[in-house]
């Protein structure tokens, strides 16, 4: 790294959708304990990054309707600059990252924060996140569930959509 770079903070925040009813009904509905069902978003540049049904969005650090995360984690430094950053997202938004390819399970918030993180900082974010959606489907509800929640895209409102929308 060149010392002379300008560096910039990178911050995953982490969203329990369920405010807290995982921990208390995953027991009973799944036969284990999930401590949340997470929805995640990288925070650089001065503004909150996430992926839902409409495709990439922004919005300013604890700008959707979700309020303030429940958990900050310092992913590290970059120097990739804002410019780079914002053609990468662009990019992904037009192919990887539109919202006709968001999927509950396999391709999600989640997975759209942790490639950012690994092209911003080379580390991936947490892996209790990330194999959420494996915990839920390695149980029998998960399978029968499976079906009707593939249906959903959850896209937070308050966000300004970078890129995708639902593109042929």
């Amino acid at each position: 790294m060149d010392k002379n770079a300008t560096r910039y903070n990178v911050q995953l925040y982490i969203y329990d959708l369920s405010r807290g009813m995982a921990r208390s009904l995953s027991p009973i509905m799944l036969g284990k304990q999930l401590d949340g069902i997470w929805h995640t978003a990288i925070v650089a540049y001065g503004d909150e990054f996430f992926f839902g049904g409409e495709g990439i969005s922004s919005c300013s650090p604890g700008g959707t309707m979700l309020g303030p995360p429940d958990t900050v984690v310092e992913l590290g430094e970059t120097e990739v600059s804002e410019e780079i950053f914002m053609d990468y997202l662009s990019s992904l938004g037009e192919s990887t990252y539109r919202g006709d390819r968001y999927r509950l399970f396999e391709h999600n918030c989640n997975t759209f924060t942790n490639e950012v993180a690994q092209f911003l900082t080379g580390r991936p974010i947490p892996s209790y996140i990330t194999d959420l959606p494996s915990e839920v489907l390695s149980t029998p509800f998960g399978q029968i569930l499976r079906p009707i929640l593939d249906s959903i895209h959850i896209a937070p409102p308050g966000g300004n959509v970078i890129n995708g929308g639902r593109n042929i």
